[in-house]
């Protein structure tokens, strides 16, 4: 136990670097690390790095993975699959699909056009901006391994439940006409040598990077600022686990927002920090990677309101009880 606690702390806290920046805040910029400024910048500094480190590396990992499943084989696998364990089965693989709501949406094109039912693609959708492993990683690394299980424990189970819910509603009906007939181009499998498999991993690196960067800039910016310029009170008073409007709050207040969890994981980190539920942090943190109003406005390109608006009742109401369901027990995990 103490040699995976020291492995946790020096991987994925990276204690080490925090050290090194304090060092940087205090005797390169001569900055009370004492002091709102410095925590501030510590903070910032510390939390940046420490993100683009991990998400370099797990993206990368994650990218040479996902080569090895490409849509068609994908399609192929689940195609062979029915009921609870076809949904589990797409639930798991947004797990390893390090994108957000909007990128998702065309994979959720290409398996609906390729036939797969509509409960099927629907618990991908909502499983692959949820839980990805890369968020999994930098949840472990923010609060604690035991958090991180569970969130991806609820998220698997939210995508599985809604997805279910909505294959059963039959509103196949409603799915736009020409998703049904969109073509899923796909390389085949055996044309991918190691290099290609590496200039992929290291595409998919490049281009999640310039999508999310200012995203996770601007996120922690948000955390340094609640973390240690505005009073724990007031953050308690609004958002504290005694609140019953605090998780449907936290939750509405995600929804006109656009950012990846990347982005929106110091923000919860400084929420809790600052008295907040866990499970409200959280809530907040999955509306916005779920239920963000960019996403909803593409996926309405592609469904009709009835459905759009089952898709969100679903998920809103999931992650309202996920997050009432953490405040409650947030002592078993801390």
């Amino acid at each position: 136990m103490n040699v995976f606690k020291w492995l946790n702390d020096q991987l994925l806290r990276m204690d080490w670097l925090a050290w090194l920046v304090g060092r940087l805040v205090e005797d390169v910029f001569g900055i009370d690390m004492a002091g709102r400024t410095g925590a501030s910048v510590h903070f910032f500094i510390y939390d940046v790095i420490k993100i683009f480190i991990l998400l370099a590396v797990l993206i990368f990992t994650i990218s040479w993975v996902q080569s090895h499943f490409p849509p068609e084989r994908t399609r192929r696998i689940l195609g062979g699959m029915q009921g609870f364990s076809a949904r589990l089965a797409a639930a798991l693989l947004g797990t390893i699909t390090p994108f957000c709501s909007c990128s998702s949406i065309p994979l959720f094109i290409g398996f609906t056009s390729s036939g797969l039912p509509l409960g099927v693609t629907f618990a991908f959708l909502i499983s692959s901006p949820l839980v990805d492993l890369a968020s999994v990683i930098l949840l472990a690394s923010i609060f604690n391994w035991t958090i991180a299980i569970a969130y991806v424990l609820v998220g698997l189970v939210l995508a599985v439940i809604g997805g279910t819910l909505i294959g059963r509603a039959r509103m196949e009906r409603y799915v736009e006409s020409f998703v049904m007939h969109s073509p899923l181009l796909d390389l085949p499998q055996e044309q991918l040598t190691v290099r290609d498999r590496l200039q992929f991993s290291c595409t998919q690196v490049s281009e999640i990077f310039a999508r999310v960067w200012l995203y996770v800039l601007i996120g922690v910016g948000i955390g340094a600022a609640i973390h240690n310029w505005i009073p724990a009170q007031w953050t308690e008073s609004l958002l504290g686990p005694d609140n019953w409007w605090s998780v449907p709050l936290a939750t509405l207040i995600g929804v006109p927002m656009y950012a990846d969890i990347f982005g929106t994981l110091p923000i919860a980190e400084a929420l809790v920090a600052n008295g907040v539920g866990l499970g409200t942090a959280l809530a907040f943190m999955m509306a916005v990677t779920a239920l963000s109003l960019p996403s909803l406005i593409m996926l309405k390109k592609v469904v009709q309101a009835p459905l759009l608006a089952l898709f969100f009742t679903i998920i809103t109401l999931g992650i309202i009880l996920i997050g009432y369901l953490f405040n409650a027990y947030a002592y078993l995990f801390v």
